[in-house]
């Protein structure tokens, strides 16, 4: 029994995985914005980059990075669509 139970779990995986069209938010994301950090931040760490690593991926200082983050600026729309771009993700799920 726990074989085909096994089954239908690794089956139902993969439709789940199939239907996916990218537009839902990771849990761990999501509870890292709620807890107060900066869209940028919660991706960043997610993806395992340091500040300097994103900071270069996306052609900017790391001093920039760090003020987007802690929100002492907003960031141009060039600025965040090459953050987007490093992280993987759209331009929406950067955006406070």
């Amino acid at each position: 029994m726990r074989a085909v139970e096994s089954l239908d779990d690794v089956a139902l995986f993969d439709a789940v995985k199939a239907a996916d069209d990218g537009s839902r938010v990771l849990g761990a994301i999501a509870h890292a914005i709620l807890d107060g950090a900066h869209p940028v931040k919660a991706w960043r760490e997610y993806r395992g980059l340091t500040q300097d690593a994103l900071a270069e991926k996306a052609g900017i200082s790391k001093a920039y990075l760090s003020q987007i983050e802690t929100g002492k600026r907003i960031g141009v729309a060039k600025t965040l669509k090459a953050l987007a771009a490093a992280l993987g993700v759209t331009l929406n799920e950067i955006q406070p």
